[in-house]
């Protein structure tokens, strides 16, 4: 997956074996979360949409829109019309917003929840249980806010990513979690993060190099019911961030 409203570079990213491109259209309420942090704060339009939209032929458009407020039935509207495959919902925190988002693009594009709230993460079974979610993606940078960590691969050491994992895919949802940078780079190396990858899944897809990155994870079987509960009771380790994916470079240094 590569972000960018450049229809010319959306092109080249297409043509490089790209096979999702990332229009972002969220701004309400991220740079109060996010303002002074080293994250992505794009400003992408609707009309952006359409254009990136005319520039691929193969690759699915995805469009963040903003999180559910009284124009989100004009805007998921508009972004359907200029022609997205798959529309993101970020920011949620209750069942009934999930719903509304759902019902809002009905069934007219592929649907995405962005989990990044403490809220959506205690009633996940419960949005688990509604129809139409097509794939899910594991917020790191809002969700580690949420919790008052200072880091966002907290959420893997602590076991909060594999739970999650656990539940979406006993329900057949293919899910994801970014955190990738380019080899070698990143505050943790990417390497240690592919690592956990893997490790919570056995098929994923990877492409990019942009700052911001998104992998969705899919199983061809759905987990038992005993590993769900494994996970289930697996109490929060303490483990140092070094240690992801049980082994990695001595030298990461931690947060």
């Amino acid at each position: 997956m590569y972000i960018t409203n450049r229809p010319e570079v959306a092109h080249i990213a297409e043509l490089s074996g790209v096979d999702r491109i990332f229009v972002d259209l969220e701004t309400i309420g991220k740079q109060e979360r996010q303002g002074g942090m080293d994250t992505v704060q794009s400003h992408h339009t609707l009309d952006d949409v359409a254009v990136v939209g005319n520039s691929i032929d193969r690759a699915e458009l995805l469009v963040r829109s903003n999180p559910i407020h009284p124009g989100s039935r004009a805007e998921i509207d508009t972004i359907v019309s200029n022609g997205a495959d798959v529309i993101m919902l970020p920011y949620f925190k209750t069942v009934n917003e999930a719903a509304k988002f759902i019902d809002l693009v009905a069934g007219r594009a592929k649907t995405s929840l962005l989990v990044e709230t403490a809220e959506a993460v205690e009633q996940i079974d419960a949005i688990l249980s509604l129809e139409g979610i097509d794939e899910i993606h594991i917020g790191l940078n809002d969700l580690h806010l949420a919790y008052g960590m200072k880091f966002m691969f907290e959420l893997l050491t602590d076991g909060t990513v594999e739970r999650l994992g656990c539940k979406i895919l006993a329900r057949g949802i293919p899910y994801g979690f970014g955190g990738i940078a380019r080899l070698g780079a990143g505050a943790l190396p990417s390497e240690a993060v592919i690592k956990e990858h893997y490790r919570l899944g056995r098929f994923c897809r990877v492409a990019s190099v942009t700052p911001i990155r998104f992998v969705i994870r899919r199983r061809s079987t759905r987990y038992s019911a005993m590993e769900c509960a494994r996970s289930e009771r697996w109490k929060p380790r303490s483990w140092p961030i070094n240690s992801i994916s049980r082994r990695t470079d001595a030298s990461f240094a931690k947060p």
